[in-house]
């Protein structure tokens, strides 16, 4: 055998000892644990308190805005910390782009600002 594709079995052998180290806890629970099913072991709760009302409520567009701004901040976050670990051993270029996407980052955060998009209403 060539040696990439001993590469891949080492991989596909970590891939299914993972996947038998996941799923055992689960074959073996599902097969000893006790089965006395009741009305009120499946009843939906919510914070240990019976639901009330309808399970699909309205949300207002304004919450998922927050989540996509959330979403594309942290985004901004996991591409700059390792960019700011090697900090010390880029290139010029790589400090360049890193800038831009930061300038661009910015000037979303102040076209939502402007836009009202970050108030709490």
């Amino acid at each position: 055998m060539s040696s990439i594709w001993i590469h891949y079995m080492t991989l596909m052998a970590f891939a299914v000892a993972g996947l038998v180290l996941a799923c055992t806890p689960l074959l073996i629970a599902r097969f000893i644990c006790p089965k006395k099913p009741s009305a009120l072991k499946e009843a939906t709760y919510e914070c240990g308190l019976e639901s009330t009302g309808e399970a699909w409520g309205k949300f207002k567009m304004q919450y998922y805005l927050y989540a996509l701004v959330f979403v594309i901040f942290d985004i901004e976050a996991v591409f700059i910390y390792p960019w700011a670990t090697a900090f010390t051993d880029i290139s010029f270029g790589a400090f360049l782009a890193m800038g831009i996407f930061i300038l661009i980052m910015a000037e979303s955060l102040v076209y939502l600002w402007l836009k009202g998009c970050l108030e709490w209403k």
